[in-house]
Formats: C-alpha cells, sequence, structure tokens
C-alpha cells in the first residue's frame, strides 16, 4: 500500500507561484495525508486572509495525485483555515545498514548521455551473475530510468517491508539472477520527473540505502550522465569502491570522458578508476559477423585509456541484438555464444580481475 512519506514525495511538484515557486510541502501547507486501501485524502491549509490562488493550488495537488497514483485510486483534497507553520528544513536521515553486506558498490559513469551506459551496465551486471557472483544494480538515472524496459520489469510491483514509513525499505525485483531496483519501478509509466536537484539527490539515496539489498559481491549503480550536482551528492554518501567510465570512440564523447574521470579522481572525492568500455566501438552486421565498420572512429577508447593512465576494460559492439534484447526486456550476454554477449562476459572477467 502507498505510504504517507510516497504522496509527501509527490505533492514536492506542486509549487505556489506566489511563494518563489516553493512547495506546498516546504510552505506547511499540507495539514493531514490520510491513506486507506484505494484511496487518498489530503487536507491543505490555508490562512485566514484570502489566498486568491486557493482553488489552483486545490487543483494542481488533485492534478499531481491523480497523475502519480495508480490507476482507479479515490483522490480527495479538502481544505482548513489555519495558519500553516513552515517546518523548519529537515534533511532526510538514511543508514548505510543496507549496504553492510555489500562487498564492493560500483558507479557506472558516463560524461555524457547517449553512448550506452544503461545498456553496459544492465548486461555488464548479468554477465557478473553469470560468473558466479551475486548481483544488485540501482538504476540512479534519474531523468532517464531504462532498467524496467531492458529488464522485463516494466510492470512488477514493487513490494515495502518495514513496521514504518521512517524504516520501510523497498525490496528490490529479481530476475537473471541480479537484484534490480529503479526509479522507474516506483514512478508510473511514462511519468515526467521535474525535480530539482537536492530532490533528486534525495530520491537516488533513497533507492540505494532504503532497499533490502541483502548479501552482495558487487552493486552496481547506473549514474545519470553528467557530472552535476547530484553525482557530487551521491559520491559524497554512498560509500562507493570505484567507478567504471562508458564512452564511444567519437572525439566529442572523449572529450566529456576527461570531465567524468576529474570527477572521481577529485581530492574530495578520490575514487578509484576501474577502467574505461568503449561502447559501439564497431558495427557488425548480424549476418556478417566477422566484418567491422568503424562509424564513429576508431579505438578512440583505447587510446583515450592510455592517456588518461585508467585500465581498459574493453570494447563492445554495435549489434542489432543488443538494442532488440533491450527493447525485448532480455539482455544480449543471455545469448552467450554470440560476439556482443562475449564481449561482455570478457568485460566481466576484466572488471573482477581489476577490483
Amino acid at each position: 500500500m502507498l505510504t504517507k512519506t510516497q504522496i509527501e514525495q509527490w505533492l514536492q511538484q506542486v509549487q505556489h507561484p506566489a511563494k518563489g515557486d516553493e512547495s506546498i510541502v516546504a510552505l506547511g501547507m499540507v495539514s493531514d495525508i490520510e491513506v486507506t486501501e484505494g484511496s487518498i485524502h489530503v487536507t491543505l491549509a490555508f490562512p485566514k486572509r484570502p489566498d486568491p490562488l486557493k482553488n489552483y493550488l486545490v487543483g494542481a495537488t488533485q492534478a499531481c495525485l491523480y497523475r502519480n497514483a495508480p490507476g482507479g485510486t479515490q483522490i480527495s483534497v479538502d481544505t482548513v483555515v489555519k495558519d500553516p507553520a513552515k517546518p523548519a528544513p529537515k534533511a532526510p536521515q538514511f543508514s548505510l545498514e543496507q549496504l553492510r553486506e555489500v562487498r564492493h558498490i560500483i558507479g557506472i559513469a558516463s560524461g555524457k548521455g547517449g553512448v550506452g551506459k544503461s545498456t553496459v551496465a544492465v548486461n555488464l551486471a548479468v554477465a557478473l551473475a553469470q560468473e558466479g557472483y551475486k548481483v544488485g544494480l540501482a538504476d540512479a538515472d534519474v531523468y532517464g530510468p531504462s532498467v524496467p524496459t531492458m529488464t522485463g520489469t516494466e510492470d512488477v510491483t514493487i513490494e515495502m517491508v518495514g513496521a514504518d514509513d521512517e524504516h520501510t525499505l523497498f525490496v528490490p525485483v529479481e530476475k537473471y539472477g541480479v537484484k534490480w531496483l529503479s526509479v522507474g519501478h516506483v514512478t508510473t509509466e511514462g511519468q515526467a520527473l521535474i525535480w530539482r536537484g537536492p530532490m533528486a539527490s534525495t530520491a537516488l539515496k533513497q533507492i540505494i540505502l532504503q532497499t533490502q539489498w541483502g548479501p552482495l559481491d558487487y552493486l552496481l549503480i547506473d549514474m545519470p550522465p553528467g557530472t552535476g550536482d547530484i553525482h557530487i551528492s551521491l559520491i559524497g554518501d554512498i560509500p562507493m569502491t570505484g567507478a567504471v567510465i562508458v564512452t564511444t570512440p567519437q572525439e566529442v564523447a572523449l572529450s566529456d570522458v576527461l570531465r567524468g574521470v576529474n570527477m572521481f579522481r577529485n581530492p574530495q572525492v578520490a575514487k578509484p578508476i576501474y577502467g574505461l568500455v568503449e561502447n559501439m566501438a564497431w558495427f557488425t552486421p548480424e549476418a556478417h559477423p566477422d566484418e567491422k565498420y568503424y562509424l564513429f572512429g576508431k579505438d578512440g577508447g583505447v587510446h583515450m585509456a592510455a592517456k588518461l593512465d585508467i585500465p581498459f576494460l574493453g570494447q563492445i559492439p554495435l549489434v542489432q541484438g543488443i538494442r532488440e534484447g533491450a527493447d525485448e526486456g532480455v539482455p544480449v550476454v543471455l545469448n552467450g555464444d554470440r560476439p556482443d554477449a562475449k564481449a561482455f562476459l570478457e568485460l566481466a572477467r576484466k572488471l573482477i580481475e581489476t577490483v
């Protein structure tokens, strides 16, 4: 069943245009939230002095709840007259307890989007599981969570365990020998996540730190592309043991690799980089597996790894089957005889050796 914490997080999206676009939650306007099986009732508090935006805020609250709640949920919003007391800012308290039995936490990162980072992360996770390791993957790509689609788990309902809102834990989905949890698993399909940096960071830390992972050899974190506030917050609060950088061979992608590498090498971060993966290294037609066409340049990742003095973990070809597997929710590494599957298995073995 839905929790008050989840609903309060949704309501962070409802902003008061006349109050500097602060959310109704931050303004203390959410007086009460009642959750029962199949229904949500929210009470908003307004001061005695009339608020000309009252009807707008009630409607925006209803729209937010309809947008996020499961279909068929009964939604009601009413109001009370009292002066909302703006709550003192309170940072969510997260515990590292759920990571206590995780041996290695590895961020899968990229300097820019569109390099196939999530594809590499998903297939690497399955490859590590095929090598006999206990593996989990947290999809922290908040603005483009694709792991549910790539693993065929879009329609799975995430279970939650715990005595109360404060101690509730997500139970990850288990499939292909891997434990998966994504932002996409806890939001409605197609929902645009209009979150500012602090809100996104808090949600991602909740996905990672409030999940019942259990004993794992490897927990991979599919990080958002880039090097912004969300990354710094994640790296600062999650005890990562290291990172893997994903790139493509072309110059425009390689120039962004340097920023990603420098982020992890910054003295305030100081996380080891286990290596660089060159994705889409060449195009190979399905019918002619021995042919290679270097559409984006040749060996750009190899040269960049040497230049930056980091291990080179391998090259992944651009093959139609990788895209088809991602769309169908069946990671291509499961087809072990294919050259693209072998490339992911070799990547996993090199990462194991490096770690």
